[in-house]
């Protein structure tokens, strides 16, 4: 019941963002329709926005301008627009039947051009208000890695790649793209430091991640990432902070009142604490069971000078075990949370990375020897990883060896900059790039959903549009005109489908009348549109379904 209740009242404030969302889009595409009818000649008799019964209306002209009770689409009815409809000889000039091949595709092309249009200046807009993004900081940058043997450190900003200056996140994976398999020479700044350093690495490939990108391949260095880890730390059994409270999985934010973003942020500061001087910490703890971030202050008086973390027997949380997944090989050897995982087959653990390689590295004979610490004692068990289907991040399920751990990892928002255009034809040029860039990923969703390379569980209804709108909506503006932009170009798209009933499926009927020289017959019309309705309405109670499952946890 209380999940019910949470998703009513969700949904109720979401009503204003969706209505709003949605509104603008239907009245942008069914104004395009109605322009190039009226540009034609053609009468226009009804321009609705929503459906159902009329809630105000006002007649202008020939056209009854309504607003109606349900804002799930809109249209504009023109006069004669039947196939069959008795028209009177005076009256076929304003007729859209009787209007020539070409003049019908125009009045059908409108509305799904209009909302490309409308994307492109949605798209110009943001560029000239200022995008916020991900800047070209690097995350935490392991020593073992490729990165780090080229000169990468954990918190570098990238400044060049080759010749071309980066300001983002985007442009750096895009240099890496347009250079892999080559060495090339990158600038970096280091962080806290004002100097850059320039050398040369060497750029991989890797398969893309994205489904939704023409390439399969991407520009990589092994190592090379944009997170880091957040400052949350483990407690040892020898911790004097245990009687003081501190707990596993607790967040230091900040250190004698000096600021912590980052993991790696800690021991610098401590080291060059003065001797003998209490250490107050500020600590986040997040309460799981009332689902709350709850914030106090800690204060150590130390007895001796303190060297770094490991010295107040405090350590890095990502080798602690957050969940014990039940009937898992985990639980059936005994692990459970809280438990600090110390060796896999005899190999010390630095990292939580090293204990995922070995488990995506067994072949299937064999178990695993582990050894880990819980509390003051140490303890080994034998477990043996099981072959389980998992939903991977674009919905699709695969089968891979698991044996049922998660770590305590909390990783910290990475760094973002502001892009904005300098000034309008810069802003013309970016928002044609990202029309393009969004069409082309819009088609490739429905070309990789035939391929099965996307799950249809990603298909979204109105409840996803509605959420998705109200959590853009309570970011800001330009977060909520990128959600419009996308779903303007997701509706240009989807209208264009060649099927009965949609625009589609009208410009295939105008394709076969012009080729031909004359319109199909009224009878093979009506049963094309009565299975693009079933189509349609397949589709939308599909991804009603996908909504509901997605609100009440059953994917």
């Amino acid at each position: 019941m209380d999940i019910l209740l949470s998703y009513l009242h969700s949904g109720f404030s979401a009503v204003i963002s969706f209505v709003l969302l949605l509104g603008i889009l239907i009245f942008v595409h069914e104004l395009g329709h109605f322009l190039v009818a009226r540009m034609c000649g053609v009468r226009v008799e009804v321009f609705s926005m929503g459906f159902g019964k009329k809630i105000y209306q006002y007649k202008k002209g020939d056209t009854n301008y309504c607003i109606s009770l349900i804002p799930l689409g809109g249209y504009v009815k023109m006069y004669g627009e039947q196939p069959g409809d008795e028209i009177p000889e005076d009256q076929k000039a304003y007729s859209f039947t009787h209007k020539t091949v070409w003049q019908r595709m125009a009045v059908v092309m409108a509305g799904p051009l209009m909302n490309l249009i409308f994307a492109f200046f949605v798209f110009m807009a943001i560029t000239l208000l200022g995008e916020e993004v991900k800047g070209p900081k690097i995350g935490d940058v392991r020593p073992t890695t490729a990165a780090f043997a080229s000169g990468f450190r954990s918190g570098d900003t990238v400044l060049k790649i080759g010749a071309s200056a980066i300001s983002n996140w985007d442009e750096l994976q895009q240099g890496l793209n347009r250079y892999k398999g080559q060495k090339t020479l990158f600038e970096v700044r280091h962080e806290n430091s004002n100097e850059s350093v320039q050398f040369e690495s060497d750029i991989a490939t890797k398969p893309n991640p994205n489904p939704l990108s023409s390439s399969k391949v991407m520009g990589d260095i092994d190592g090379l990432s944009l997170y880091s880890n957040a400052p949350v730390i483990g407690v040892r059994s020898d911790s004097p902070f245990i009687v003081l409270g501190l707990r596993t999985g607790d967040m230091i934010t900040s250190v004698n009142d000096q600021k912590v973003t980052f993991f790696r942020e800690l021991d610098p500061l401590i080291e060059k604490l003065p001797t003998d001087t209490p250490v107050s910490f500020e600590i986040q703890r997040f309460d799981s069971k009332n689902q709350k971030t709850e914030t106090f202050s800690l204060q150590y008086q130390p007895l001796q000078k303190i060297k770094n973390l490991s010295s107040m027997g405090l350590e890095s949380s990502e080798l602690y075990l957050g969940k014990v997944f039940p009937s898992s090989p985990a639980e059936a050897a005994g692990l459970k949370e809280g438990d600090r995982i110390l060796t896999i087959n005899g190999k010390k653990l630095s990292a939580w990375e090293d204990l995922l390689q070995t488990v995506k590295s067994f072949q299937g004979e064999g178990d695993f020897e582990i050894t880990f610490a819980r509390s003051t004692e140490i303890k080994t068990i034998r477990l043996k990883p099981e072959m389980t289907t998992q939903s991977n991040s674009i919905g699709l399920e695969e089968k891979r060896f698991t044996v049922g751990i998660l770590p305590v990892i909390v990783m910290a928002t990475p760094d973002t900059v502001v892009v904005k255009a300098d000034g309008v034809i810069q802003a013309i040029l970016k928002a044609t790039a990202r029309t393009y860039e969004v069409s082309a990923m819009t088609v490739m969703s429905f070309v990789r959903l035939i391929q099965n390379e996307i799950s249809p569980k990603n298909i979204g209804g109105i409840f996803s549009i509605a959420q998705a709108a109200n959590e853009t909506f309570k970011i800001g503006l330009v977060a909520f005109l990128q959600m419009m932009g996308l779903v303007s170009i997701n509706l240009f798209i989807l209208n264009l489908l060649p099927v009965p009933v949609l625009d589609g499926g009208h410009m295939v009927f105008y394709t076969i009348e012009a080729i031909k020289g004359s319109p199909l017959s009224l009878k093979k019309m009506e049963l094309a549109q009565m299975v693009g309705m079933f189509l349609l309405m397949s589709l939308m109670v599909f991804a009603l379904f996908n909504d509901f499952t997605r609100m009440f946890g059953f994917h």
